[in-house]
């Protein structure tokens, strides 16, 4: 599509995984204990200047020593955003398409050792969550399926999307790692966009959070934001889960992939996600809890970092966190959400639906949401992409 064939060839011999050795896991941990007040301080001073932070920059401003700093970097944050993206905040919610799963990730609810019960949906059934998702106004919506490809593979996840371009012009995928062939034949089927978390970059502990099951190929896993940008995805969004290392090397590291997508595909949106644990089916207490101060910091350090790129917020964070961190870095915030399979049908009808894949923290539903953000001073947009075909049948009343 947008991507020449020339990039593309570069970056089959170079991608992230090729990257990521370049700054080792005992390196970044020193880095982050030896940063000075000083670095924090110079950081600041080039954000301020509207220059480029580099990587050294932005693990100063995640480090320990940055938390005195905290309204400083909010007052730069909040600038650098409004510069960038105005007061407009995007909206959208998730769809589950199934929680079949065939990996042991120790820390999900859709963990195959898991007695939950288990479903996926009919075409019927994802057109239906489709019109009742549209009803309430949301353009932007994201697919999410547990990692069962023998059951929901790449075709029928590209038809659900076909089934569900008439509602939305935008949509995007929250699945397991795919080829580049595979994410081409998705983006021709409708989906613009992409999110994979990592989990975590920390290689050996990532053998040890993922068992058994395809998602324990690290490298794979590592690499498929590259490919989906190579494959002509609009939108790349990357992230790791907050909890499952220390906070503040699993936020360097996103930082670094974040920057690499965007200088290797140019043409591609950029965003990231700073999803932190939530409860959920099973048991995994080997947690390294990241505060909601802590949070703020890793946005804030972010978005002084990588002064375009989106920053996604997710009904894992309360609502007074969620209003508060509007305007300081966030550009996308989810609404009326669910973790689980049919849940907004089910939640039209009054019904129970089945096990959701995490307990969300922030049940407000689109209206509550957008007046929540109006309330901070910003405007909520249901749609920031028209796709220039006739597929996308609610182009005219939207």
């Amino acid at each position: 599509r947008r991507h020449g064939s020339r990039r593309r060839g570069r970056l089959m011999s170079r991608c992230f995984a090729d990257v990521l050795p370049e700054w080792p896991l005992e390196d970044v941990e020193a880095g982050l204990a030896s940063a000075t007040s000083g670095d924090v301080l110079r950081a600041l001073e080039t954000a301020q200047a509207g220059g480029r932070l580099e990587a050294r920059d932005y693990m100063a401003l995640l480090s320990p020593v940055a938390s005195p700093y905290l309204e400083d970097m909010a007052r730069l944050a909040r600038e650098v955003t409004l510069r960038q993206f105005g007061r407009a905040v995007q909206l959208f919610t998730p769809l589950y398409l199934a929680n079949y799963c065939t990996n042991q990730c120790v820390y999900c609810g859709f963990n195959t050792k898991n007695h939950i019960h288990r479903s996926m949906l009919t075409m019927d059934e994802v057109e239906a969550e489709g019109k009742a998702i549209a009803a309430t106004g949301l353009r932007n919506i994201l697919l999410l399926t547990g990692d069962a490809p023998k059951l929901t593979g790449p075709d029928y996840i590209a038809e659900a999307a076909r089934r569900l371009r008439p509602y939305f012009p935008s949509i995007g995928i929250e699945v397991y790692s795919m080829t580049e062939d595979e994410y081409r034949m998705l983006v021709e089927a409708g989906v613009d966009s992409f999110t994979m978390f990592q989990e975590t970059y920390n290689e050996g502990l990532y053998a040890r959070l993922h068992p058994a099951g395809p998602k324990r190929d690290f490298r794979f896993r590592l690499n498929a934001p590259d490919r989906a940008a190579a494959a002509g995805m609009r939108c790349v969004n990357v992230g790791a889960l907050l909890g499952l290392d220390q906070w503040r090397r699993d936020a360097f590291y996103t930082g670094l992939h974040a920057d690499w997508i965007q200088r290797a595909y140019p043409g591609v949106e950029v965003a990231v996600s700073a999803p932190r644990m939530r409860p959920h089916e099973g048991s995994f207490n080997d947690i390294h809890p990241a505060s909601e101060r802590d949070l703020v910091q890793y946005i804030q350090a972010l978005r002084l970092y990588l002064p375009s790129a989106g920053i996604t917020l997710s009904t894992r964070e309360r609502p007074f966190l969620r209003d508060r961190l509007i305007g300081l870095g966030i550009t996308k915030i989810s609404a009326g959400g669910s973790t689980a399979g049919g849940g907004h049908v089910h939640a039209e009808n009054g019904e129970e639906h089945d096990t959701a894949q995490f307990e969300i923290a922030d049940d407000r539903n689109v209206d509550q949401m957008m007046a929540a953000i109006a309330a901070q001073g910003y405007q909520p947009v249901f749609k920031a992409w028209e796709p220039l075909d006739e597929t996308y049948a609610c182009g005219q009343s939207a």
